[in-house]
């Protein structure tokens, strides 16, 4: 079986500033509408087993890491107002759904992966979102990213082809360079070239020589400097990479546990109060077609 991992805040913002932007005139839940639609066509392409995380407050214990990491203000109201409807209507159209609250929906991603990964019946695991902080779940072909907008699968050999490092060394990467998005800037001096050319040997920040004289990298250019940089920030970076780790250890519950088997009784009325009864009417079609999964 293949398993399906959604990011659902991202699925979220994708169809509000997306699709649902591009109606002539506004249509209330749109963003809400399109992500369940969204969901139900993997189901009508062939998906058995979903899973939807999503950040029901955009907070989490990061915040209380770093002042500066990403919060709620200055997104758009409806938005926001839209991220428990959309958990409502997953969980009504009978999508097992992670509302995530101390963590992000990255976290629940990453530990539904790792969940997944283990069960020797799943043949793929695809975490349905283009997040670079999910490339670090990545593994070979058999734990890969789905960016739906392009139709692209990255597999391990596409993360190294992008950032230059492998999964392993993406929180690293991420803690040198930062991430303007998630709200932490990275150490001073360290860009994507001489973070991917230091990490592709050692791996690690921890494993990085104090001394650019160690390094053996010749061609590297102000090597001592970022050295010096590194060495006097160490405590810094090392929270940095603490902040763009995803946590596995998050209760997401079986493989099992995520096959899709239709909507509850009550998605008619829920897909009525949407102003989309079609989505009710296609999840019974889709439901209607359910067989017993391999």
């Amino acid at each position: 079986m293949r398993v399906h991992l959604i990011d659902g805040t991202y699925e979220l913002f994708r169809q509000h500033f997306g699709q649902a932007a591009h109606h002539n005139q506004a249509v209330p839940y749109a963003a809400t509408i399109g992500v369940v639609a969204s969901t139900l066509q993997l189901v009508s392409d062939g998906a058995t087993h979903v899973g939807v995380a999503s950040d029901h407050v955009i907070e989490s214990f990061r915040n209380d890491m770093w002042a500066g990491y990403k919060t709620s203000a200055g997104m758009d109201p409806e938005l926001l107002a839209q991220i428990p409807l959309m958990e409502e209507a997953l969980l009504s159209a009978g999508f097992t759904t992670w509302a995530m609250v101390e963590y992000e929906a990255d976290d629940a991603l990453g530990a539904a992966a790792a969940v997944a990964d283990a069960d020797t019946r799943v043949t793929q695991v695809m975490i349905v979102t283009p997040d670079k902080d999910l490339g670090q779940c990545v593994r070979g072909t058999r734990v890969v990213q789905y960016d739906r907008r392009k139709g692209e699968i990255v597999d391990e050999a596409a993360v190294t082809l992008k950032f230059g490092v492998g999964p392993a060394s993406i929180a690293d990467y991420l803690a040198l360079v930062g991430d303007s998005a998630d709200g932490y800037p990275g150490i001073a001096g360290w860009g994507a070239k001489s973070a991917a050319t230091v990490l592709a040997k050692f791996g690690s920040i921890t494993e990085i020589p104090a001394s650019s004289r160690d390094w053996g990298l010749p061609a590297l250019r102000g090597a001592e400097k970022l050295a010096v940089t590194l060495r006097d920030q160490l405590e810094l970076a090392l929270l940095f990479r603490r902040i763009a780790t995803i946590e596995v250890d998050v209760p997401v519950g079986r493989v099992d546990d995520w096959q899709w088997k239709g909507p509850t009784k009550g998605f008619a009325a829920l897909a009525d109060r949407l102003g989309a009864p079609h989505l009710a009417e296609r999840a019974q079609r889709l439901a209607k077609k359910l067989t017993p999964a391999e």
